[in-house]
């Protein structure tokens, strides 16, 4: 299986097209004004927008914003930063993306879980995007993962909830800043 798009509801296609193509750099690929049907409004006839932003592997970021303000709500979640993209760059891109970003007055912040390095951003409508830069030593971080996934989730769904994660200063989240101008 590949990745072919992951899609996700906004407010605004402008500011969300600002965000991702002149903030960002992903280009806008196709753009699918539409009207339908769905289940949740029966007897409606819903116009839609279904914006694509290309990623360097073919696959896509893509948005759905309804016309109708009431349809928007409807289908409005708060965004938790759990359910983010997260998307792997090199780590000159992560710097200038940090200095673009520290310039203006979007949410972002960088942990270094050790195992990876994060740049996270707030985009218009709360969902978060991530900029990975994974260390020099990844493939064997990964390859000891592999060898020990299973049995860390077999201990911890035991109740053994003591940290592996040894790639990191600490355990805490006193490496997160957050930068706003």
């Amino acid at each position: 299986m590949k990745g072919h798009h992951i899609a996700y509801l906004v407010k605004d296609q402008e500011a969300t097209r600002h965000f991702y193509e002149d903030i960002i750099g992903l280009p806008l690929v196709a753009a699918w004004a539409e009207v339908g049907e769905f289940p949740e409004f029966p007897g409606r006839q819903l116009e839609y927008c279904h914006s694509f932003f290309a990623l360097d592997d073919g696959s896509t970021i893509a948005f759905f914003c309804f016309h109708e303000q009431d349809v928007y709500e409807f289908f409005r979640r708060e965004q938790s930063p759990f359910i983010h993209v997260a998307l792997t760059v090199t780590p000159e891109l992560q710097d200038a993306m940090a200095a673009k970003i520290a310039k203006t007055d979007i949410m972002h912040f960088m942990i270094d879980h050790g195992f990876v390095k994060s740049l996270y951003i707030r985009d218009p409508d709360g969902l978060t995007f991530e900029m990975a830069v994974d260390p020099a030593d990844y493939d064997e971080i990964m390859a000891w993962q592999a060898k020990t996934a299973h049995e860390t989730l077999k201990r911890w769904n035991a109740g053994d909830y003591t940290p592996n994660n040894n790639f990191r200063d600490d355990h805490t989240f006193q490496n997160v800043y957050t930068e706003r101008d």
